[in-house]
Order: structure tokens, then C-alpha cells, then sequence
């Protein structure tokens, strides 16, 4: 059994417990909020004995947590991954797990020094649509282009209209449209086609100077991939990966969901549906056990797994750099 607490007390953390607990190897043990009511709050939706925590360094020390889930704002993920590692803690960090490449190297180096497991949690590369995703594409003769996007209208936008500053809209937190979304573009693009020989990228700006917007043309010697993002509209038309032999189209990047190969001849046929909302988080999870639990069998995976999010934190600061997108960590 492996006993892990969570730090952040969002939506996205109620929907990683809601996955882990289709994963039998995994029990929530303990909460860490920032004040003792919000822990209290927030551990009273789960059963179970479930230690509260407001002091970081005293959870990551304690002896009854195995392993840890964080989903802190992005400029927290660096610091607190590198001290639960160090406590021999497993992590799994939400998306992006860090804000710069060396970071990535640096947690990736401890985790393998202490035979710890560090992954990011990316919930696509963790479904079997991925699977599907990469037989389709051999159906597609020879690529020459493709249309990413993942546009989401953000919830907080209304209180950005009215003056005021969402974390999700503040570049102290690292945060904004290619940080949130825009890493769901990235991650398949590397993943299906690898690294590009070059890139194009340019952002828009939003008045509290986090990109709203974003968009990055990928180089490679024998395609171009562009790939669009947003927080301030809504896409309704998807993805495609077009080649000479048909078209793949995507309805969700972020969940690989709705998967259909459309022929020469315009007929189309359906390949993945949808996934339900706690199945997309259960899969990140169940691998994160697995690579725990079974390491030798999982190590070929974990360290492809490793690798992968390495290329895109490369990928992402070099976006970052060509739309000029820029942290205030960036300069310490």
C-alpha cells in the first residue's frame, strides 16, 4: 500500500483523489493546506483516517506518507517536489512539474540517486487513447502538417474583466495560457513526432502581463506543426493531424478524446470516444503505483516517461524565450 498526501486543495486535486481511489494500491493519508480550517475542509470530503498538515517540511518528514501529489500554483512545484524528495518521499507534480529545464534535471537526478519515483502529471500520456493515437497516425501516410489547439475559456476570466488578479492570470505563480493549456499541445507533438529543428513563437498579452494567448509554429525537415492556445475564448473545432493518405481528427487534446480518421473520400470513421472524468485521472495514478510497486518490469517506461518531459521542458522555455514570455523567477 502506498500512503500519499496531497498539497493543494483545487479541483484538480479533488479529481486526482477521485482517480487514485479506482487504484487499490493507493490510500490518501494525509492533507496539507495552508491553514488548519482549509485542511479541515478539505480532508472532511474523504473517508478514512487522514492526518492535516499546515508546516510542508513537517509532512515531508513524516513517517506514515509514502508519496505526495502536487497541485501548488507552478512557481511552488520546483521547491516543494525537491523537498519531499529529499525526505525520501515518491512525487507526482501537476503539469508543468517545472517552470524551467534545469529544474527538471535537477529532481529527475535526486529521485534516480535516491530510488525515488518523480513524475509529472500529465493525464494524456497516461490513457489508453495514447495508444490509439499513435496507431491512427500510422494510417495517414506521409505528414506534412498538423493543427493543434486547445482553447478554454477560462472561469476566472470575468474577475480578470473586472479588475481583478486569479493566480491563474498572475506571472509571479509562472502561470497564463502556454503554462496551463499550452503544454497539452506540446506534449503530443514531441511525443508523436519528437524534437523539431527549430520553432516559431508568438504570444498575446494580457493587461496583468500573462499570456492569454499563444501560438508556435514546430520546424521539423519534413513537416511543419503549429500548434494554438488560449484562457480568453473557446476552440469548437479541435485538432487535426492531416496527411496524404487522411486525416486525423481530435475533438479533445487534453483528454485525447473524440478520435476519428477521416479518409481521401471524405468518409469518416470513429476511433475513441470519451473517457469518463474520474477514468482520465485514474490512469497518471495507476501508473505512478505501478512504478513504484514494480519497478523493474515499469523501468524501460518510467525513464521514457522521464525522458519525455524532459524534451518539453526544453520545448516549452524555448517558447517561452520566442514569445517572450517571461516569470519573475526567471531572474532570481
Amino acid at each position: 500500500m502506498i500512503r500519499y498526501a496531497t498539497i493543494g486543495t483545487g479541483w484538480i486535486t479533488d479529481a486526482f483523489i477521485r482517480g487514485a481511489s479506482m487504484v487499490p494500491e493507493l490510500q490518501l493519508a494525509a492533507v496539507y493546506s495552508r491553514t488548519e480550517k482549509g485542511a479541515i475542509q478539505f480532508a472532511s470530503k474523504y473517508a478514512g483516517e487522514i492526518q492535516l498538515f499546515t508546516d510542508l517540511t513537517s509532512m515531508a518528514a513524516c513517517p506514515d506518507i509514502d508519496a505526495v501529489y502536487i497541485a501548488s500554483p507552478n512557481s511552488l512545484h520546483y521547491s516543494q517536489s525537491k523537498l519531499f524528495l529529499e525526505h525520501g518521499k515518491h512525487v507526482i507534480c501537476e503539469k508543468p512539474a517545472v517552470v524551467l529545464p534545469g529544474e527538471m534535471r535537477v529532481l529527475q537526478h535526486i529521485a534516480k540517486e535516491r530510488g525515488l519515483i518523480y513524475m509529472e502529471a500529465i493525464m494524456m500520456m497516461h490513457l489508453p487513447a495514447r495508444r490509439v493515437l499513435h496507431d491512427a497516425v500510422k494510417k495517414l501516410g506521409r505528414i506534412y502538417s498538423a493543427r493543434i489547439d486547445f482553447s478554454q475559456l477560462s472561469s476566472k476570466y470575468p474577475s480578470l474583466l473586472e479588475g481583478g488578479l486569479p493566480n491563474i492570470f498572475n506571472p509571479a505563480f509562472a502561470t497564463g495560457a502556454l503554462m496551463d493549456l499550452g503544454i497539452y499541445c506540446v506534449y503530443p507533438v514531441i511525443d508523436l513526432f519528437g524534437m523539431p529543428v527549430s520553432l516559431r513563437a508568438d504570444a498575446l498579452f494580457l493587461p496583468t502581463g500573462a499570456d492569454g494567448v499563444g501560438n508556435c509554429l514546430f520546424i521539423y525537415q519534413d513537416k511543419h506543426i503549429n500548434i494554438s492556445y488560449s484562457k480568453v475564448g473557446q476552440d469548437r473545432i479541435g485538432s487535426e493531424i492531416i496527411g496524404d493518405a487522411g486525416t486525423l481528427r481530435i475533438q479533445s487534446i487534453s483528454q485525447l478524446g473524440g478520435i476519428a480518421l477521416v479518409q481521401k473520400d471524405g468518409t469518416e470513421i470513429p476511433i475513441w470516444g470519451h473517457d469518463e472524468k474520474d477514468v482520465l485521472m485514474s490512469g497518471e495514478a495507476q501508473d505512478f503505483a505501478r512504478y513504484i510497486l514494480n519497478f523493474d518490469s515499469s523501468r524501460e517506461e518510467y525513464e521514457a516517461a522521464s525522458a519525455l518531459s524532459l524534451d518539453v521542458s526544453l520545448v516549452m522555455d524555448e517558447i517561452r524565450n520566442s514569445a517572450g514570455i517571461q516569470f519573475p523567477l526567471d531572474c532570481p
